[in-house]
């Protein structure tokens, strides 16, 4: 009897919180996402769709600056730690994060990269840290697993949405105002990082709770890199805007990093993925999943509030990687 109880008071407390992320999400408010059956969860922000504008004056593949509309969507509070993408990455460490001891075979059949062969960590630490050094391709194929754990589209960044986010309502070169001396309150860069990752969330936030929107590792976009993109909106209005990628280079990368100088850390600073990210990976071809010499990058989820079709699902994460070599 008491263990029909306390089964039947567990099925409970699931249904309720269950309920309440429904409601959060329904509602299109701040949510923490768990990963049913196992012991791992991450948060995401509401962000209100709007007008903005993107770009700046400062460097010619920021010009000229444009208006954007953007339909509303969910960003996750911090970049993507260890804690979260290692799992995917080694199938034995998500049994054990798993209440259940083993992995849903659907869920198992989600294509996982290839074990690295050297510490992607880079020494730089791993509880609370942000996963470096995924390829764009790797960062699209955790987000499919991820959809395959919850049921629920996540996907990477516009870059339009990235820059939407981390302004956050502002206008100025930084989220926080223009006052450059001020970039150490909010981010990890090169003056102040000693070389290495630091665990998320140790700054302060913007205005819409997103933390280490600049420094600490730069974040993928999904977005082919194109230097003059914007002049295709000069005048107009660009209702959410997306370079899609077609070639394996470059992506575009926003954020900076621990290793950015400030001019590197502004909110519309522009960066490019490089084949010498893999330019000491011994193998041929050269590894769809990881960048040996990127420690410096990793990844923000988004969560689009209309999901797209079960076919644009598919397509977006089933495009076979391109060789690189």
């Amino acid at each position: 009897m008491i263990v029909n109880f306390v089964k039947k008071g567990a099925i409970v407390v699931a249904w309720v919180c269950a309920n309440l992320l429904s409601q959060a999400q329904n509602k299109h408010e701040r949510y923490v996402q768990k990963l049913e059956g196992t012991r791992l969860e991450f948060s995401m922000e509401a962000i209100p769709g709007g007008e903005f504008h993107m770009g700046s004056t400062v460097k010619d593949d920021e010009k000229p600056i444009h208006q954007v509309l953007l339909d509303p969507f969910w960003m996750s509070t911090y970049e993507v730690t260890w804690d979260l993408y290692e799992p995917f990455v080694y199938k034995d460490l998500e049994l054990t994060q798993s209440v259940a001891g083993a992995v849903e075979a659907e869920v198992d059949a989600v294509t996982r990269p290839t074990k690295p062969y050297l510490d992607m960590t880079f020494g730089m630490g791993k509880e609370g840290h942000p996963a470096l050094a995924m390829t764009h391709y790797n960062a699209i194929q955790f987000c499919k697993w991820l959809y395959k754990r919850t049921g629920i589209f996540y996907r990477l960044p516009t870059e339009a949405e990235w820059e939407y986010a981390c302004r956050a309502g502002t206008d100025s070169p930084y989220y926080f105002g223009e006052d450059a001396s001020k970039v150490g309150e909010y981010a990890w860069f090169a003056e102040n990082s000693q070389g290495r990752t630091a665990e998320v969330g140790k700054k302060k936030p913007n205005a819409w709770g997103l933390y280490d929107m600049l420094g600490n590792v730069s974040e993928w976009t999904f977005d082919q890199y194109i230097a003059d993109f914007y002049k295709e909106f000069d005048g107009k209005i660009a209702k959410n805007p997306v370079a899609v990628p077609t070639t394996l280079y470059a992506h575009s990368v926003r954020g900076g990093s621990f290793e950015s100088d400030v001019n590197g850390l502004r909110s519309a600073a522009r960066n490019a993925s490089d084949p010498y990210w893999k330019q000491l990976d011994p193998q041929i071809p050269k590894s769809n999943w990881w960048f040996p010499e990127a420690p410096f990058v990793g990844l923000r989820l988004v969560r689009p509030v209309v999901a797209p079709s079960k076919e644009e699902i598919a397509a977006y994460y089933d495009k076979a990687p391109i060789k690189d070599f």
